[in-house]
């Protein structure tokens, strides 16, 4: 583990958090999230997490690893088609992962995931969170909708509120 990466996690709080995204900026996610989800049957969650505690740490946990950790914890795999997607934001890192389950993810593939990755963390470059956030709900969405379309009214399986941690 680097001093400086440390030190950022040390210093990179929920207030961090909340100036990035604030209240506003969190109902925006979750209507990109409601709106996205009405033309397929696939479900995206969001968590925005600020930073990693001190054992994880020490282990040298990456943002990857701790994206796989809340899709399970979140049990986004667990939906009826297998197409559930998370979005996930390790703040501290300034770090973007998504982390699709099989249905969608064989059907995409990494460098679909990490395309959209990457456009995120652009825009949050620029200080442009809520839009780089929202921009990348609708890229998820639109390969959700491309290779699961239904009906809107089949059941939310997840949450469509953001979860900070």
């Amino acid at each position: 583990m680097s001093l400086g990466r440390y030190v950022r996690h040390l210093f990179t709080g929920r207030g961090s958090v909340r100036r990035m995204f604030p209240d506003a900026a969190l109902r925006a996610v979750e209507e990109a999230v409601r709106a996205a989800e009405a033309n397929h049957t696939g479900q995206i969650r969001v968590v925005v997490e600020a930073s990693l505690d001190g054992p994880r740490l020490w282990a040298g946990e990456t943002a990857r690893e701790r994206a796989v950790e809340v899709f399970s914890l979140l049990r986004v795999w667990d939906t009826e088609h297998n197409n559930g997607v998370l979005i996930y934001l390790l703040l501290a890192d300034r770090d973007v992962e998504i982390v699709a389950d099989r249905g969608i993810h064989v059907a995409c593939g990494s460098p679909v995931w990490e395309a959209i990755c990457g456009e995120m963390e652009a825009a949050f470059r620029e200080g442009r969170f809520e839009g780089g956030l929202v921009a990348g709900i609708h890229a998820v969405g639109h390969h959700l909708r491309k290779h699961f379309p239904g009906d809107s009214a089949v059941a939310n399986e997840l949450p469509d509120a953001p979860v900070v941690l």
